[in-house]
């Protein structure tokens, strides 16, 4: 199993927390409502000829949005109220979605982390898989369940860590998620698909829950698309950092394929494999861009100079150990784009992203799609 040697890239992830705790890179700047530190940059976007059909002037129907404070155990890092969001509609079709927003591990980074406490889903103005007026829309009409960011912790933490200095995290993520998953299960039993994604941080964790989807809704047809998060790699270094102060292995659920497991193999890569061997029917995707300023920042100090060999070793890891994985590759610095106006123009060798996903919802055969050769 491919590693990367740790140390000097714990101490980048330790250093690069804080600069990037909006955990949203600069070249995404430009983008409407997403900006870094008044920064702004180009984006790159392929686009080809759309094949779905073209928006429409139709007013796009009124969503409601509930709010669900969460169980007391589940908390901020700050130790406020933790609450997540869900939308109704149709109810054999559910969306689970993670948002991102940043990671800390020691007291420095922790004492600069900023989580998104209390923002909701109306923050992203109905763009990209959140419009629900836009007949291209692989999710138009699904219901979703969101679950927003707030503990540092890429939602796989459990524990309360003292980092010194005054600065006490709650990491709690883990408790978090799994309560707006349980809330999903329970709200909507008769589900036929589910779609968990999230974006950055939010995609970390999503092939974890997706395994956990499987046990509450057995005869759910289950699918993952992680948007985001596909360089980050399989260090024991910072597998043994994150179990130290995030308390991962506190939230590894008890599966018989985990019996004995490590914080060595508790890695973000061996999460898919992790949940492909838990449930072989899972099905998996990724979107990434080649030039990610967010994932090349954390991975350049650790002398990778291109962060698209991480990205395919990933891969390789991931499919080597039996876990078909489809991905989209796309060109540019840009970070993440469900939630972005690009989700209905990029496009890879003639592919739209769209008409990728849409495939990858109904089920349908499909390949890779990689715009560039390692």
């Amino acid at each position: 199993m491919a590693r990367i040697g740790g140390t000097i890239l714990v101490a980048v992830l330790l250093m690069g927390a804080a600069a990037c705790s909006d955990d949203k890179g600069a070249a995404e700047s430009a983008r409407p409502d997403d900006t870094v530190g008044g920064d702004t940059a180009s984006t790159t976007v392929t686009e080809v000829p759309t094949t779905t059909a073209p928006p429409t002037t139709t007013a796009a129907p009124e969503i409601t949005w509930e709010t669900v404070v969460a169980p007391a155990d589940c908390m901020c890092a700050d130790g406020s109220e933790f609450s997540f969001f869900i939308k109704h509609a149709d109810p054999t079709k559910v969306v689970l979605f993670f948002d991102g927003g940043g990671a800390c591990f020691n007291a420095d980074t922790c004492a600069a982390y900023k989580g998104e406490v209390g923002l909701s889903p109306e923050r992203w103005a109905r763009n990209g898989i959140f419009d629900d007026g836009d007949p291209r829309n692989p999710f138009a009409g699904w219901s979703m369940v969101y679950v927003p960011y707030c503990t540092g912790d890429v939602f796989l933490g459990n524990t309360t860590h003292d980092y010194g200095n005054g600065v006490v995290m709650n990491h709690k993520g883990f408790i978090n998620g799994s309560s707006a998953l349980n809330a999903l299960a329970a709200t909507f039993p008769d589900a036929e698909q589910l779609m968990v994604t999230g974006v950055s941080a939010g995609s970390v964790p999503t092939p974890l829950y997706a395994g956990m989807a499987s046990d509450l809704l057995p005869d759910t047809r289950i699918t993952v698309l992680a948007d985001g998060s596909g360089a980050y790699p399989d260090a024991a270094s910072l597998n043994g950092l994150t179990s130290t102060v995030w308390g991962t292995m506190n939230a590894v659920p008890d599966w018989p394929e985990l019996a004995g497991i490590t914080p060595d193999d508790w890695s973000f890569p061996e999460l898919f494999i992790h949940a492909g061997r838990h449930d072989p029917d899972i099905v998996f995707a990724r979107h990434d861009y080649t030039d990610d300023v967010t994932q090349a920042f954390f991975t350049g100090f650790a002398g990778v100079d291109d962060l698209l060999v991480l990205i395919d070793q990933n891969e390789v890891q991931i499919e080597a150990a039996g876990v078909p994985l489809h991905s989209f590759i796309a060109p540019g610095p840009n970070h993440t784009i469900l939630y972005f106006a690009e989700f209905y123009t990029e496009g890879v060798d003639g592919m739209l992203l769209t008409d990728w996903v849409q495939m990858l919802v109904d089920g349908e055969p499909m390949s890779d799609n990689h715009c560039c050769a390692t």
